[in-house]
């Protein structure tokens, strides 16, 4: 096992697995938004509301999933994504049963602590963020 832990190739290549692993999150994210706002992919009920709270839910979703595609604003878009989560989870799944097989909330609780890791790491060296970092300390 710890043949794994020090070989060259994966500490290469853990953090570009973290790009890849944020542009997921995002790609897989992103739709749940547009689902709520344009009905698409189409859903049964049709699109909601803009200005009620599955409106700001899928505001939210398109935009901050766009942003976490990108790497850009990463840190503070994935925490207030996964505090939306994790309200998410307790406000509309939890309560319909304890096991979240059973609740539907199993999509919630993972994306809440996908995104509260993004939000601990960063985007990784293939984010818009990382590469506006390295411009600025290079023109200091």
């Amino acid at each position: 096992m710890q043949h794994l832990i020090s070989n060259p190739v994966v500490g290469v290549w853990a953090p570009r697995a973290l790009s890849v692993q944020r542009f997921a999150a995002g790609l897989v994210f992103f739709p749940h938004g547009t689902q709520k706002l344009f009905n698409f992919p189409p859903r049964e009920g049709g699109a909601v509301e803009l200005f009620s709270f599955m409106g700001f839910a899928g505001t939210l979703k398109v935009i901050g999933g766009a942003l976490i595609m990108l790497g850009l604003f990463t840190r503070p878009t994935a925490f207030i994504l996964s505090g939306m989560m994790a309200v998410a989870y307790f406000m509309a799944h939890f309560p319909r049963n304890f096991y979240p097989t059973l609740n539907g909330g199993d999509a919630a609780i993972l994306f809440c602590f996908v995104f509260f890791y993004i939000s601990t790491t960063g985007g990784g060296p293939w984010a818009l963020d990382t590469s506006r970092s390295a411009k600025t300390v290079a023109a200091n």
